[in-house]
């Protein structure tokens, strides 16, 4: 049994938690904030709907496939210093995208945004894990308001999106990144401590990443191009080769790894693959459902940016309360009330999005615009806190980053997916807003089941791996 430290006070570990909010809140900015800025970005760089699915994915692609190696990264050099080297890269990819003449130069900078996301997740939550110690309701509460944060920028973004490109253009929107940035930095300078729990003994799996790179792109490219190109097209066929061959490479390679990206032994500790399979599914069906529900409104309902941008503020606020409440009541219960919860709130929201049709008055899709928010925002925080208090603080870098590795992967899968169901004609995309809203409530009642049968409540006593003697080398 390993002997506890005390955990940092509520008075210390606040300004950790406001200086690696900053980070969360860029990251899941740029999620949400470009997709009212589509109808703009299509007519100023004369891109059809697969091209915006790639302005959209190629943030994050990077985002999920690098994410594993920047949790490596900072368990080895340290999570302070990759959080800092991550906000001055996103930072940089970011005036890129402001700047950017045409559509190629933007996906390219997107893709180094997506970079830089990678190395902010797994670290600030890897700094919140070491502030909060071994206390799990300290844990549970301190995830709870960075998540608040996170879901704050989610739900703000449209809102700040459409009031930034109708007063200043769609370009607007990645240049407000470099103030919050600026801000994360020097909070994090001045409030975390040097110290960062580094571990020289994890190491870099350059064919695991390489072979995740091409499963993950294949799978996501061939799903984009389906629709414009047709299943029969070789860009399609030999995406979908790829997908399988690298995917099928990468299992073989990790499992004979001696330093694998991904440590297959994380998903024999209680709670772990459960709370990713949730995790993935949520992203999955909330980041595509945004992606189709913007279209819907700015090109089937012809809303501009702006009123696309308030008409999801209701948003907002859910977010902030089901985030707190998730936080408090995961201290109290346990993550299985919040879980199983918030996943049916989130699914009846899916089934009001499901009967959307050409003309549903506003009053109408303000209600969903509450209920799938309050759904997510109340389970995400319990999600996230299960998979931290999973394994040894030594590892919280690494099951962060496989935690939301799966949630962009996730995400990204459903813009994809969602975004071909959609098409380019206002029939076609009310069509396929129903479509994907089904496919979504089908994804969400098996989340829900796996959170029922599988989501156990953590002893505090028992939090991590080497406590209960479980290896995960």
């Amino acid at each position: 049994m390993t002997t506890k430290t005390q955990a940092a006070p509520p008075t210390a570990i606040g300004p950790i938690i406001a200086a690696t909010s900053f980070g969360f809140v860029v990251t899941q900015l740029d999620v949400t904030i470009v997709n009212v800025a589509l109808s703009r970005m299509a007519s100023g760089l004369s891109v059809q709907v697969a091209g915006l699915q790639w302005v959209v994915d190629a943030y994050t692609l990077p985002f999920a496939v690098l994410m594993l190696s920047a949790g490596v990264l900072g368990d080895r050099f340290g999570s302070r210093r990759a959080y800092l080297i991550g906000l001055t890269i996103f930072a940089a990819a970011s005036l890129a995208c402001g700047l950017a003449p045409n559509v190629a130069t933007l996906v390219a900078a997107r893709a180094v945004q997506g970079a830089g996301a990678a190395l902010l997740i797994p670290s600030s939550l890897a700094l919140l894990s070491h502030a909060a110690e071994n206390d799990h309701a300290l844990r549970a509460r301190a995830v709870g308001l960075w998540t608040a944060a996170g879901s704050v920028a989610i739900a703000a973004g449209p809102v700040a999106g459409g009031l930034l490109v109708a007063s200043m253009g769609w370009r607007s929107i990645f240049l407000v990144n470099l103030p919050l940035c600026a801000m994360g930095i020097f909070l994090t300078l001045r409030s975390v401590p040097p110290r960062s729990h580094a571990d020289a003994t994890h190491h870099l799996d350059p064919l695991g990443q390489l072979l995740a790179i091409l499963a993950i792109t294949g799978l996501t490219g061939a799903v984009i191009e389906f629709r414009p190109l047709g299943f029969g097209h070789p860009v399609v066929i030999g995406g979908a080769i790829l997908a399988v061959a690298a995917g099928i490479a990468f299992y073989f390679a990790e499992t004979k790894s001696r330093e694998p990206m991904l440590p297959f032994g994380l998903f024999q500790l209680p709670n772990f693959s459960p709370a990713v399979t949730f995790g993935a599914i949520l992203n999955l069906s909330f980041y595509g459902m945004i992606f189709v529900l913007s279209l819907y409104l700015q090109q089937a309902r012809g809303y501009s940016a702006l009123r696309t941008g308030l008409a999801y503020l209701p948003m907002m606020c859910t977010f902030i309360v089901s985030n707190v409440a998730s936080g408090i009541a995961g201290s109290k219960v346990g993550p299985r009330p919040p879980m199983i919860l918030g996943a049916l709130g989130t699914l009846a929201g899916f089934a009001m999005l499901s009967q959307f049709g050409p003309a549903t008055p506003y009053v109408v899709m303000v209600i969903p615009f509450i209920v799938i928010p309050a759904g997510m925002g109340f389970a995400i925080p319990a999600m996230t806190a299960t998979v931290l208090s999973s394994v040894d603080r030594k590892r919280s870098g690494t099951a962060s980053a496989v935690l939301n590795a799966a949630r962009q992967t996730g995400g990204a899968i459903g813009v994809a997916v969602f975004g071909a169901l959609a098409g380019n004609s206002p029939a076609q995309i009310v069509h396929g807003l129903r479509t994907a809203a089904a496919i979504a409530l089908g994804l969400l009642l098996i989340a829900t089941l796996v959170a029922w049968k599988y989501i156990r409540r953590v002893d505090s006593t028992l939090e991590s791996g080497v406590e209960v003697g479980i290896s995960i080398e």
